[in-house]
């Protein structure tokens, strides 16, 4: 089974690539690197998620699987590492934008928002101002309260 642990930054090259051969974008992946986790099996990066900190929320990001790997509970693994750094720092919320996980994310507490009610310095952010497309899924864990879910 993958260890997770804090990555480094000899880990980025393969967090990178993951990235890449996911489709998924680089956009402030260097900026933000201090604040990613990877999964490593025999000295091989196998996964990774980020968070970048803006104030006191936090935006989950780059979650990637390898392929192979996928199906295993990694990423759930990945983002249960991920939110307890967010609740360890104090995080309010956690805001993340997908295209091809909205239905993955619910399963942790997060629920779809509509874009303008994520926190200016949130939408700020290299994945709010470009990086993602506009199409992409915004959605909310709020730590600091009840979620609201939006009605699909």
């Amino acid at each position: 089974m993958p260890t997770v642990r804090r990555a480094t930054p000899a880990d980025r090259p393969a967090v990178e690539q993951l990235l890449r051969e996911a489709g998924l974008p680089l956009d402030g992946v260097a900026e933000a690197f201090g604040e990613y986790l990877v999964a490593e099996v025999n000295g091989a990066v196998v996964g990774a998620i980020g968070l970048e900190w803006h104030g006191g929320y936090a935006l989950l990001r780059s979650a990637v699987v390898a392929a192979g790997w996928r199906g295993r509970g990694l990423g759930v693994r990945l983002t249960q590492a991920a939110l307890a750094e967010a609740r360890r720092g104090g995080a309010q919320a956690v805001y993340l934008l997908t295209t091809t996980a909205a239905d993955f994310f619910p399963r942790f507490g997060f629920a779809a928002i509509d874009r303008a009610e994520v926190p200016p310095a949130v939408q700020r952010s290299v994945e709010f101002q470009g990086a993602c497309p506009d199409t992409a899924v915004v959605m909310q864990l709020d730590l600091a309260g009840p979620v609201e879910r939006r009605a699909t």
